[in-house]
């Protein structure tokens, strides 16, 4: 059974940067504040007629294309993760293929939040595996911030939040050796609403009311505490079956690119894993959390930057909503 690897990666990011001085003046929150508890100093937010999730993932998504030297003609299948898609239904993959002009390949549309890219990558690597298709592209592209409680109400979860596109495009690997080694994604539907969005939602005869406004259950919730006691427990146990089913060490990784959710949450991972600075890929400081954009905009700077090489060891990693979470261990 062949291999996939990853072609081509890009990225985008709205120009409009939000600082943590933006925010303070807009709710009771401090630069001080935010940089202590997550290590964002700003994110970016899409500018309405002008970035759309589609959008944002077909730019994303031309840059990866352009890195595998392939047109968007020449793909056979899209994979788009998102949390926030540009409709209710359609889902923003048969948008994406049509920015980018194509018609009649499939588009599967992934809602696994945070761990959203790694498991469309997981599954488009099943397709390539399989032989039934060569060329797929993988995107996550996610607009928080028309979506969040900008009052002081909603601080805790609102100044997490940023906007953004990531996108790889995956093709047959020439070796067995190189390429995606294996992917691994679980899931535990105990804490479902411990990091959700609960309304408006089809198990209410009325989807959306003013109470459910006032009430704020229309915004994203989040039990920071909870969360974020799974989250240092699962990233390293996703990370550490990798590396196990593949034979290698920690010391073997050469840039683990985590979802960026929290810096505390990657230092944690990073001290827990015996990993230096420079193997660990972080840009939550400027982007905030992008949940299924993170992985794929990080990995991207990350090539963008020269931190990854042919014949690197590259392992991804995401804990999020549901909870769920992934790793994927690739050699470059």
């Amino acid at each position: 059974m062949r291999n996939s690897k990853i072609a081509g990666v890009g990225h985008y990011v709205p120009d409009n940067v939000v600082s943590n001085k933006d925010l303070e003046k807009i709710m009771d929150t401090s630069d001080e504040w935010i940089r202590e508890r997550t290590g964002i100093v700003e994110r970016r937010y899409f500018e309405e007629g002008v970035d759309t999730t589609a959008n944002m993932a077909a730019k994303a998504a031309r840059k990866a294309l352009q890195m595998a030297g392939l047109e968007p003609s020449d793909l056979d299948m899209i994979v788009f993760a998102t949390l926030s898609p540009d409709y209710f239904f359609p889902g923003s993959g048969v948008l994406l293929q049509r920015e980018l002009g194509i018609k009649e390949i499939p588009a599967l549309d992934v809602r696994n939040q945070c761990s959203g890219f790694i498991y469309a990558l997981s599954v488009a690597d099943q397709f390539i595996k399989t032989g039934m298709y060569n060329n797929v592209l993988v995107v996550g592209s996610e607009i928080h911030s028309s979506g969040l409680d900008f009052s002081t109400r909603g601080r805790g979860v609102s100044v997490i939040f940023g906007d953004g596109a990531g996108a790889a495009v995956l093709t047959p690997s020439e070796s067995n050796e190189r390429g995606i080694l294996s992917t691994h994604l679980h899931s535990d539907g105990e804490f479902a609403e411990e990091l959700a969005v609960l309304d408006p939602g089809s198990n209410k005869k009325d989807r959306l009311t003013h109470e459910m406004i006032d009430s704020g259950s229309i915004y994203p919730h989040m039990n920071g505490n909870l969360v974020f006691k799974h989250a240092v427990t699962r990233f390293p146990e996703v990370i550490e079956e990798a590396l196990n089913k593949n034979g290698y060490k920690p010391e073997d990784i050469d840039l683990l690119v985590p979802h960026q959710a929290n810096l505390r949450i990657t230092s944690f991972i990073q001290q827990k894993m015996g990993l230096p600075a420079e193997k660990v890929m972080s840009n939550i400081q400027k982007y905030g959390n992008t949940t299924a954009a993170s992985v794929p905009i990080a990995l991207s700077e990350a090539v963008e930057e020269g931190r990854v090489k042919e014949g690197d060891l590259i392992c991804l990693a995401a804990f999020g909503s549901g909870f769920t979470w992934a790793s994927a261990l690739i050699r470059w």
